[in-house]
């Protein structure tokens, strides 16, 4: 079972219905709901999705919706060395950097999951869009 890192792209494009995107982000968040795979967020992702979702809804709704996201997906950690790991690295966005190392951090990540693939081209995980990786999920099922 793939162990997957759900970028906050993908995320925001679920709850903010962005289209064409958030058929896929429904795919991916559904799979997780399901079991079929196993998908995480880091602290961060959560944190930009309540500053995101809380410019067009109450405090109340966004905090229902974040749980909501977390019965089906879980948080890894983010420490001192992901920090310094993201500071010192290659990438030209900290975020991203930040997202990545904490999935290195984590050992079991097998992809990292988000739309702006351009940024993670440092990556030492493998990295792929949500269409991209349901498209080689439902080939394999073939």
């Amino acid at each position: 079972m793939d162990i997957v890192l759900i970028d906050t792209d993908v995320i925001v494009d679920f709850f903010f219905d962005r289209k064409p995107f958030s058929k896929h982000a429904a795919t991916i968040l559904s799979w997780c709901e399901e079991k079929r795979i196993v998908g995480y967020i880091t602290p961060v992702i959560c944190s930009n999705t309540y500053y995101l979702l809380r410019q067009t809804a109450t405090h109340e709704k966004v905090m229902s919706k974040l749980s909501q996201l977390l019965s089906i997906v879980d948080i890894i950690q983010m420490d001192g060395q992901v920090v310094k790991s993201a500071l010192s690295s290659n990438f030209n966005d900290f975020e991203d950097a930040l997202q990545h190392y904490a999935a290195v951090s984590h050992g079991k990540i097998n992809v990292i999951l988000t739309r702006n693939t351009k940024d993670f081209r440092n990556s030492e995980i493998g990295v792929m869009t949500p269409e991209n990786y349901i498209h080689t999920k439902e080939f394999k099922k073939e």
